[in-house]
This record gives C-alpha cells, sequence and structure tokens, in this order.
C-alpha cells in the first residue's frame, strides 16, 4: 500500500473520517455519540478553530488521519504542537503511513515555528509506541486527569 498521499483534511471526507474515527474510538474503547462527532467535524471544518486534521488517501480511500493544533507552552512562551489522535486503519498498517502522517505535521510544525510536538498514548497501545519510538523521544511526564463534576 505504497501508493498513498497525505493532504489536509476537506470536508468531502467526512464519509472515510467518519469510519477512521470510529476504528479510533473502537480502539480505545470509547463510544462516541451524534453530538460529539458533529462538535469535532465542525472543530475540524472551521478555519477559526485551532483543531484541523490530516489524512492519508489512496484514491478515494481513506487510510489514517491525525488531528492536531497549537497549543501554548508558557515555559517557552510559545505554541508548540499537539497531536490529539493518529489512527491508521488495520489493513493498512504497516505500509509506512503513521510514519508519513507524522512526518507532514513535523513539516507543519517547523512552518509554525513550533519547537516540538507532544502527544500521549496508552502505555500498553505497543504498536504504535514502537513507530512513536522511532520518531519521537519518549519523555518522563506524567498525564493525569481531574474529573469536573
Amino acid at each position: 500500500m505504497s501508493d498513498f498521499k497525505i493532504i489536509p483534511l476537506h470536508q468531502d471526507h467526512y464519509q472515510g473520517w467518519l469510519e477512521l474515527y470510529q476504528g479510533y474510538a473502537e480502539h480505545y474503547q470509547v463510544s462516541l455519540t451524534k453530538e460529539g462527532i458533529a462538535v469535532t467535524w465542525g472543530w475540524l471544518m472551521d478555519a477559526e478553530h485551532p483543531t484541523t486534521g490530516l489524512v492519508a488517501v489512496s484514491g478515494d480511500d481513506l487510510l489514517g488521519l491525525a488531528h492536531y493544533r497549537a497549543m501554548p507552552s508558557p515555559l517557552r512562551g510559545a505554541e508548540i504542537g499537539f497531536l490529539d489522535d493518529l489512527f491508521v486503519r488495520p489493513n493498512a498498517r504497516g505500509s509506512n503511513i503513521g510514519d508519513a502522517l507524522l512526518e507532514e505535521l513535523k513539516v507543519i510544525a517547523q512552518q509554525r515555528n513550533w519547537p516540538v510536538i507532544r502527544w500521549i498514548t496508552r502505555d500498553n497501545n505497543y504498536r504504535a509506541r514502537g513507530l512513536y519510538d522511532r520518531l519521537a523521544v519518549k519523555t518522563d511526564w506524567n498525564t493525569y486527569e481531574m474529573v469536573s463534576d
């Protein structure tokens, strides 16, 4: 599956994007709602919203996605990049699509003067971590979440 290209996510990609995003949610055992899907798609399509996306395409088929955004880094006094979501269709894995999505994100970071791109993944996401270990450096930061209810 070497015949693919990385392009910005576009309004015409909705159906293929939705299939990928549902696969991503299933991987992380998260239930998507119609409302949540609509909000996320709205963000991705809104040029004024910081969240945007890339897709890997082969012909009319979407094979992978990356959602990313600028994130303030107060200690740096600068914005950095943040990769929210990265997903490649299971039958397209091993085709360097994940590498290509991350490499395109690196080009975007250089264009936007982001000194780093940051992301998180589950500890047991070994396949993705193999990719990340080749292209990035694992930090020693721990991630916490506090529920607001």
